[in-house]
């Protein structure tokens, strides 16, 4: 199965801000900016997280994409728009030393963020679909990577929390079929 993911247009929030689960809008200008910028094929099925900044951006390149809640970013639970610098040295060295199981702000580890993606990626295998386009966040796009690579929850967990993610707002990472 081909993988064609997208990571969603950046978002109306300030820099420096905290945000995972929050359902954030995207000015008009970044969501036509990465309008302009795509060059999808055709044809094929659309998954999207059904946040606004992945839901909107699905909706004008699909005419009726598939929303699907395990897609969404990871949950910062009460980290959740606070200024990174606002949180407690002391919860950040926490995550740092268990980036994979650390719940950061009571939410959701990286280890269940992981998990439900592989849950939804075996949902599609199950489907037998060749190839279709994914409207996602960074987090599930590096999850839907090590997942398609055959990693299992623990090693997904693990390589996303390792390497620090490169996708830019608007970004595409194809992933071949296996």
């Amino acid at each position: 199965m081909q993988l064609i993911l997208v990571r969603h247009p950046q978002p109306l929030v300030a820099q420096g801000v905290c945000y995972g689960r929050t359902d954030l809008a995207v000015a008009p200008e970044q969501m036509a900016r990465t309008l302009d910028s795509l060059q999808l094929p055709a044809g094929l099925p659309c998954y999207s997280s059904p946040l606004r900044r992945c839901a909107e951006l699905a909706r004008r390149l699909h005419a009726s994409p598939i929303f699907d809640s395990r897609l969404v970013e990871i949950d910062f639970g009460a980290w959740e728009m606070q200024p990174w610098d606002a949180i407690l040295r002391a919860d950040i060295d926490a995550w740092v030393a268990d980036t994979v199981n650390y719940q950061p702000g009571g939410g959701e580890s990286v280890l269940q963020m992981a998990t439900r993606i592989a849950a939804f990626y075996a949902d599609l295998q199950r489907q037998q679909i060749d190839s279709a386009v994914f409207i996602c966040h960074a987090g599930a796009m590096r999850l839907l990577s090590a997942c398609h690579d055959g990693l299992a929850p623990a090693e997904m967990a693990l390589k996303a929390a390792q390497n620090a993610h490169q996708i830019p707002y608007g970004g595409v990472l194809i992933l071949p079929g296996r």
